[in-house]
């Protein structure tokens, strides 16, 4: 399967000088792109899962002097190692924290090259990333997006070249691939991002196996909740995680701890939603009473929204008969799409690196969500029926902040269009609406 990751490792092959590390939730298909992108290389390599290998594991924390660290890991590799070239690759990082202490001996070493990958799960890994500028590479892999689920669907891929052209030059999209994108899009919505559920869908087109592995990935997430939290916290995270597909299906889709017991309030539960954030399989959206940059400034802590990390994920957790539903593609059934098209936004938004908000007041109403964009504000309003049109919130907030907000986006499943100030974009747009890049031009130091 294509991943657009595979660019930023074959950078790394290519020109990397300190150690990789690649994190994210579990089952988001960090092992198989590494080991994929070592082979297609024809680089030799030893890998070592930490999770399996428990042996292995407990051998490397005996090891004090990190001088010898090198040298014994490569008694395991079956064949030899060509030093400066061959990688070693610690699969289940989160297991072994304190290769941390030894990354900058082992890059200095330059006796071989390292590859980390590691779940979230469990694991404080702000420790790791904090490791010594200059001495690892690293990012967050998330889930399939839409458009590598099309391609893996049969799309070209200069049809998303095509459709980035269409959206900076704010151009309709050509009826007939509109059309093949809407299509894939619900097919997305169904099966989500999670290579697993992908390759279930390709191979067997079958709706109950792909439930079956859906099921199967939130089970494997529960069983971390279980193994590395203590009984009392696991038993809030699983709570927290399991009400996240009913919460989402309330109108105003605010988490309300309430739902878990009348009794509850949100410090009794904080830890537990912020696990699931650092686990990377829920994402928060929080609430900000200004619109106006930044909006780290106005984030009401205590008020958020809560999204599942893969809108398949969610899907699988409603009833059956949805996905059939679904199929048929009808923004005019009577079905409570929006928890679906908000979950796909988020997702998408969160993988192209937005921290994400939304906005109410009692005033002006409320907005789905708020980026910071190119040094403004914009507001982003989803719509999954007919009406995309109406968006009286959006409208009063407009006119309230027109210094501050230029150009506000909603997205649907019609075509696109402007009007004004308001962009009307194809929903899977979603995923062009990139942050500002940072110049890599040269600065003047001469100051003096």
């Amino acid at each position: 399967m294509f991943r657009r990751d595979e660019a930023r490792i074959q950078k790394w092959i290519d020109q990397g000088k300190g150690a990789l590390l690649i994190y994210g939730a579990r089952q988001v298909g960090k092992t198989w792109l590494i080991r994929e992108m070592l082979k297609r290389n024809e680089i030799r390599f030893l890998e070592i899962n930490l999770l399996e290998r428990e042996d292995i594991r407990k051998q490397l924390t005996n090891i004090d002097d990190a001088r010898e660290l090198s040298s014994h890991l490569a008694l395991y590799s079956e064949q030899p190692l060509e030093p400066e070239k061959s990688v070693i690759f610690l699969d289940e990082i989160q297991l072994y924290p304190e290769i941390v202490t030894s990354i900058k001996f082992l890059v200095d070493e330059g006796k071989y090259r390292y590859v980390f990958s590691g779940s979230n799960l469990g694991v404080e890994l702000k420790g790791i990333r904090s490791m010594p500028v200059g001495y690892v590479e690293q990012w967050q892999m998330y889930p399939m997006t839409l458009s590598e689920f099309s391609i893996a669907m049969g799309a070209r891929h200069d049809t998303f070249d095509y459709l980035e052209t269409c959206f900076r030059n704010k151009e309709q999209v050509d009826p007939v691939i509109h059309a093949q994108m809407i299509r894939s899009f619900y097919y997305y919505l169904m099966t989500g991002g999670m290579p697993a559920a992908v390759k279930v869908l390709i191979e067997k087109q079958n709706m109950a196996a792909l439930d079956a592995e859906q099921k199967n990935i939130i089970n494997l997430y529960k069983a971390d909740f279980i193994k590395y939290e203590n009984e009392n916290r696991r038993l809030k995270i699983i709570s927290v995680y399991d009400t996240i597909p009913s919460q989402l299906n309330k109108q105003n889709r605010r988490f309300t701890f309430t739902y878990l017991n009348k009794e509850l309030k949100f410090d009794r539960y904080e830890e537990s939603f912020l696990w699931l954030k650092d686990a990377a399989v829920a994402i928060p959206v929080y609430n900000a009473n200004e619109a106006r940059r930044p909006l780290e400034q106005s984030k009401a802590s205590n008020l958020f929204k809560l999204y599942q990390s893969d809108v398949g994920l969610l899907t699988s957790c409603y009833p059956a008969g949805l996905r059939q539903e679904i199929m048929r593609m009808d923004p005019e059934l009577k079905i409570n799409y929006g928890s679906l098209f908000e979950n796909y936004v988020a997702c998408e938004l969160t993988a192209i690196g937005y921290e994400l908000y939304f906005y109410k007041t009692q005033k002006i109403g409320e907005i789905d969500f708020l980026i910071e964009k190119d040094d403004r504000i914009l507001p982003i309003e989803v719509k999954s029926g007919n009406d995309y049109k109406k968006h009286r919130s959006l409208d009063l907030l407009m006119n309230r902040e027109a210094e501050m907000i230029r150009e506000s986006i909603v997205l649907s499943t019609n075509n696109l269009e402007q009007a004004g100030a308001v962009l009307y974009c194809p929903v899977y747009m979603t995923s062009f609406l990139h942050p500002e890049k940072i110049s890599e031009e040269k600065i003047d130091i001469r100051l003096f």
